[in-house]
């Protein structure tokens, strides 16, 4: 029996590989003979990072950056086994949760640390990139990223625009000349399943603006600043498109990766499902087991075990399912291709022991056991 299980983290409680192979020793209660192959599944957002470089023997590396309010934090990204790939999610370096709620305004947040993230792994050798982009806490177009990169975004006198949306309204010119050389041989993946354009009634400043911090005096600025700034670029680069889908998201990094960069946006879990080569492991199996820290309604509209359920119909494979929460909605992930789910909770207790990691490994490893043991009956 061949069994391939891919579980997404339950945050707060478990990562990836771990409930993977807390379901896995549940298996081998039963079937100490089975093949199971445990891969990572994340879904482009948080931790996608762990979860590659965990299940893919990559490296985990440390430094110092801007953070999003201009001062220094420390932050990680990885590098995969190969050398050559690097997996960076924008909210370690400009994430919203880096900035307390009370200094939250997008006038003055930047990506600068998302671009030091970036000329990091190119100077470690990297030159294949993904890039997870969700969570942001800024609206400045992906400027701050390209400064960081060697872009020089100039205001009329020639001096570098400051950091945040606020410095779009003083940019006059865009120069390459001292752009980081190897950036020409890099390949980006974002990870994005935003469509929001850059601009507009459904643009990253009116969209998502107030959770950021935006009143709607500021957003309407930033919106007009962001139409200058695409003005500009597309004059420099006439394949400029502020209304493609996806421009929009993480306040306009989408924008910058297109236009700046040789970068293509996916959905998130296509680019992991992909890396972790799944499909080769999932082609041959008997078995496909899958799950999230809740299984509800949200799941079934694509993400990362729907992602796994769809790949392994593909060939006709059994898909199980096991979640920290069920909801009542978590029926519509059998029409997408789960054919079971399962709750792990044991026993009543709090949401606070139920989510210590050996207590979740324990219920994950009990629950998957039992699911076996009937499997051989039926």
């Amino acid at each position: 029996m061949k069994i391939v299980i891919a579980i997404d983290s339950m945050k707060g409680s478990l990562t990836s590989i771990e409930a993977g192979e807390a379901a896995a020793a549940g298996i081998r209660r039963v079937h100490p003979q089975a093949e199971i192959l445990v891969r990572p599944l994340a879904d482009g957002g948080e931790g996608t990072v762990e979860a590659l470089v965990s299940g893919l023997h990559g490296t985990m590396q440390q430094i110092q950056v801007t953070g999003p309010l201009g001062q220094p934090i420390h932050c990680k990204y990885g590098i995969l086994e190969d050398a050559d790939t690097a997996v960076i999610e924008m909210a370690a370096a400009a994430g919203i949760t880096l900035v307390p709620c009370n200094q939250r305004n997008p006038l003055y947040t930047t990506t600068y640390g998302v671009g030091e993230m970036i000329k990091d792994a190119i100077q470690k050798g990297c030159r294949k990139f993904i890039v997870g982009i969700g969570g942001s806490a800024t609206n400045d177009g992906g400027v701050g990223m390209l400064q960081a990169l060697g872009y020089d975004f100039l205001d009329v006198q020639g001096n570098p625009i400051p950091f945040g949306a606020h410095g779009l309204e003083m940019l006059a010119t865009i120069s390459d000349t001292n752009v980081v050389s190897e950036l020409a041989e890099c390949q980006f993946r974002v990870a994005c399943d935003v469509t929001n354009i850059l601009c507009g009634e459904s643009g990253c400043s009116a969209v998502f603006g107030p959770q950021k911090g935006a009143t709607p005096a500021m957003i309407a600025q930033m919106d007009s600043w962001l139409q200058h700034y695409a003005e500009l670029a597309r004059k420099k680069y006439p394949s400029a498109n502020p209304t493609q889908p996806g421009t929009g998201a993480a306040g306009g990094l989408g924008f910058a990766f297109l236009t700046f960069t040789n970068a293509t946006l996916e959905s998130g879990i296509q680019i992991v499902l992909e890396e972790t080569r799944l499909e080769e492991a999932i082609r041959d199996a008997d078995l496909i087991i899958t799950g999230e820290g809740r299984l509800d309604g949200q799941t079934a509209m694509g993400k990362a075990p729907i992602g796994v359920a769809r790949l392994a119909k593909k060939y006709d494979k059994p898909v199980i399912a096991v979640a920290g929460a069920v909801t009542s909605d978590a029926k519509a992930c059998n029409a997408q291709g789960i054919d079971a789910f399962f709750p792990i909770l044991r026993q009543v207790m709090t949401l606070e022991e139920a989510m210590q990691p050996e207590t979740a490994k324990q219920n994950l490893s009990d629950t998957v056991e039992q699911i076996f043991r009937l499997s051989g009956k039926l």
